[in-house]
């Protein structure tokens, strides 16, 4: 699954980390379901302005992909690349046909709901720091934010035609409620 975007038409698909060696071969931590069809996208975009990148080689290790770009040749090449975020056009990737799959992009604006239909706030983004993925409902009446896992107890129904989800929050979950004095 394709991670948050940076706009409505853009998929962040992974970024790029460090040199890999001395032939200029750089890691990339790819947030596609299978890492090595990243290579498969053709140029990616990337967050840098007039710059694309191209995958001609990528093998997969056991937490990142290894992966040879286009006109990259050497380490001092490759790690003038490390953080660069790499994204596709939404419309290259094929439409699900299943209700219960998308992206993770496509949550972002969703309305979120608690299990008894009231409305908490609306989807920001769904961040994974490491421990994997979450999702960030900001609460329109005051602004603040709330990080929820994003698994199937916390979130059992995503509805992305109709516009919403529903949150099952955690127990130790406070939504914006006032500590007693």
């Amino acid at each position: 699954m394709a991670a948050a975007s940076n706009g409505a038409q853009k998929l962040l698909m992974g970024r790029i980390g460090a040199a890999h060696g001395i032939k200029g071969e750089v890691r990339i931590q790819s947030y596609t379901e299978d890492p090595l069809a990243l290579a498969s996208y053709g140029p990616l975009s990337t967050n840098k302005p007039g710059l694309s990148i191209k995958i001609v080689a990528a093998r997969t290790t056991t937490n990142v992909l290894v992966a040879r770009l286009e006109g990259v040749t050497d380490r001092t090449a490759a790690e003038k690349l490390n953080g660069v975020e790499l994204y596709v056009d939404r419309a290259l990737l094929p439409a699900h046909d299943d209700e219960d799959d998308f992206y993770h992009a496509d949550l972002i604006g969703l309305r979120a709901r608690l299990t008894d239909g009231s409305e908490i706030g609306e989807v920001t983004a769904v961040p994974n720091f490491g421990a994997g993925d979450l999702i960030e409902i900001r609460d329109s009446r005051s602004g603040d934010t709330f990080l929820f896992p994003f698994t199937k107890a916390v979130v059992p129904e995503v509805h992305v035609g109709e516009g919403y989800l529903l949150i099952d929050p955690p127990v130790e979950a406070e939504l914006g409620e006032e500590e007693p004095d």
